[in-house]
């Protein structure tokens, strides 16, 4: 065996140069600015613009030595035997277990979980430190909050995963910077300890730059298909979300990057320490888009896409969840004993598009693009994605059970045709309805609509908006109430609105103490403006020329004169069960509890005389075209 002459001390001779010179270049590093290669915040050095420094100038010797005793990847920093909260959903394949003792994580974890501290080394002792490290980098013990890793191996495939993970134990990053470590995802997957300005936007250590969710595209494949299965991250790449140029302020914290297309995934998720405990989500439910779509944390955002503006008070909107009935991403899409409606029960983040253009009903918007419905053929069958806007309605305002009636949306008249749901909106709309509005189906040519408009009339009430075509949206009428598609600066849809019902303009609704008794609330002498209580109605209907010119029938001039309501006489959706006495023809269905009976006749519609059997607001209609005015009633205006 060939010889070597060993100096006395000759090892400790090299140890103190190699420390000198480590030294001396972690100095000069963190006197600069973080740029290239180099620790940043992990050199623990005196001096240095860590939150912690210690004692000792060698900044590799915090964490490696090489006599540690650990025989693993020379560590030098005691480990961590913490046993943590690992990251679970009800829609994972991949379940995380304990991080390996040794193990890079274990590694990682023995300063970042806070139950070691740091500069507690196995060769030089406890070494004294200053400072503390920032909160948001010690996870404690619950990593319920943070990405998954050290997960059972072997990886299981899942449809939104790239391929390679379970077929190769390789990630799909081209330049190679994103691995798997012994065929498993671990904190050095995604992080190099030894250069903090890899990324020198976000300066996290990362092993790439993760601008644009490069890094999270890495493992993730919004375009892969399998099997029939639905992606949850289809079309994540030509969404709004992944393409919008909309400037953040930093006060929004939903990542480093200055735009929301360049914070991708981490304008939603976070990767570290996020509010829920399943998926990442930076804030649960409504919360989550709310730090963005609230019109004070962005810079360029259009007014438009400030949907929260449409639930600041007197607006009512649709209910936000209670702790108790949380939307999740395993619940079934019909939404039985569960009504809730978060921003994700319409719309979905990753596939959703900015609307340029409004196009005809009934196709759902690119707005809507990707999220769930329900067929209205039979109510229950669930269509990925829905094809049809009124199909995403239907998954609360169909066959769902559990549904209510709501004070605060205002009063709700009673048909006096109904079926056993009166709030299951599928036989009010389907073919097989006597009469309805065109939503679900073409709009009848049996009987013409004289009053019909070719145009729908602006917010203005003046201007012409959107063809009237033979089919109409939900959200025709339940829409914000300044939205954008008719004239105003608002989110379309029904987020919310000053009038009842999520209504988009005012539509007042006769009330009576008892039926067939005085309305209450009469608006006589009637304002047929945008202004006025018929100002939904007379988006698509001519209330001058028309109604009040009875060309359909001969007595609508006389009761809107007298302040009734529309809704006395008609329903607003449509007459899905049949009636021996009422034809439901021009959705004629009364409010029963306004019409009350005649002598204890049934109430009646014909439509060929156009004549009524019933009492109202004091009248008795008797069928002829002849009746009988309390004198409280003529004094009202009302007769027959």
């Amino acid at each position: 065996m060939l010889g070597r002459r060993i100096l006395p001390g000759g090892n400790d001779v090299r140890c103190r140069l190699l420390a000198v010179l480590l030294f001396g270049i972690l100095k000069a590093a963190a006197q600069a600015p973080i740029t290239g290669d180099a620790l940043g915040v992990h050199n623990l050095g005196p001096g240095s613009s860590s939150p912690v420094t210690g004692a000792r100038p060698d900044a590799c010797a915090y964490c490696h030595a090489p006599h540690s005793g650990l025989n693993t990847g020379l560590w030098n920093q005691r480990l961590t035997t913490q046993s943590y909260n690992t990251y679970t959903s009800n829609t994972e394949k991949n379940t995380a277990t304990q991080p390996m003792l040794g193990g890079v994580s274990n590694q990682c974890l023995s300063c970042h979980d806070g139950t070691v501290a740091v500069g507690a080394t196995v060769a030089y002792g406890q070494v004294t430190t200053h400072g503390a490290m920032n909160s948001a980098d010690v996870f404690g013990s619950n990593m319920q909050s943070s990405h998954p890793f050290s997960l059972v191996t072997p990886l299981q495939d899942s449809i939104d995963l790239a391929a390679s993970l379970a077929g190769s134990g390789k990630t799909a990053d081209p330049t190679g910077a994103v691995t798997l470590v012994n065929g498993n995802v671990e904190c050095t997957s995604c992080h190099n300890p030894h250069i903090q300005a890899k990324d020198p936007v976000s300066l996290n250590f990362l092993v790439k730059d993760s601008s644009n969710g490069q890094l999270c595209l890495s493992c993730h494949d919004p375009a892969r298909t399998m099997g029939g299965q639905v992606n949850p991250l289809a079309d994540w790449t030509t969404s709004g979300h992944a393409l919008s140029q909309t400037k953040l302020t930093p006060a929004v914290m939903v990542g480093s990057y200055p735009t929301v297309g360049s914070n991708a995934c981490n304008s939603c998720h976070a990767t570290h320490n996020a509010s829920g405990p399943a998926r990442l989500l930076r804030g649960q439910n409504e919360q989550d888009c709310i730090a963005c779509h609230n019109g004070a944390s962005t810079i360029s955002m259009p007014a438009y896409q400030n949907a929260f503006a449409e639930y600041a008070t007197p607006k009512v909107g649709h209910p936000f969840p209670a702790s108790t009935n949380p939307h999740d991403a395993s619940e079934n899409t019909l939404l039985n004993n569960n009504r809730h409606a978060t921003c994700v029960d319409c719309h979905n983040a990753h596939g959703t598009q900015p609307v340029g253009s409004f196009l005809p009903a009934p196709a759902i918007r690119v707005s809507q693009k990707n999220v769930a419905g329900v067929s209205a053929a039979d109510g229950t069958s669930v269509l990925t994605p829905a094809v049809n806007q009124y199909e995403n309605c239907l998954r609360c305002h169909g066959t769902s059970t559990g549904k209510q009636v709501m004070p605060i949306y205002g009063y709700a008249p009673v048909r006096l045709v109904a079926n056993g749901d009166p709030l299951n909106l599928i036989p009010q709309f389907a073919q097989t309805s006597t009469s309805s509005h065109p939503v679900m189906q073409v709009r009848s040519s049996a009987f013409t609509q004289p009053s019909l408009l070719a145009n729908m009339l602006n917010l203005d009430g003046i201007t012409a908006g959107r063809a009237m075509g033979t089919q109409i949206f939900c959200s025709d009428c339940h829409n914000s109430d300044d939205n954008r598609e008719f004239g105003g600066t608002g989110a379309n849809g029904p987020h919310g609105s000053r009038w009842t019902h999520i209504l988009e303009r005012r539509y007042e609704m006769s009330q009576a103490t008892l039926p067939g008794a005085l309305i209450t609330n009469l608006f006589p002498n009637p304002d047929l403006s945008v202004n006025g209580p018929y100002a939904m109605c007379g988006k698509c209907h001519d209330l001058t020329n028309q109604v009040m010119k009875n060309t359909s029938f001969n007595d609508h001039a006389n009761h809107i004169n007298a302040g009734a309501s529309c809704s006395t006489c008609h329903t607003a959706h449509g007459m899905g069960a049949t009636s021996g006495t009422v034809s439901g023809e021009r959705l004629v269905n009364f409010d029963v509890n306004v019409v009350g009976q005649n002598s204890g006749l049934a109430i009646s519609y014909n439509r060929a005389t156009n004549s009524c059997t019933l009492v109202c607001h004091g009248v008795t209609h008797t069928g002829t075209g002849s009746g009988t005015t309390t004198a409280a009633a003529r004094a009202t205006g009302i007769k027959r």
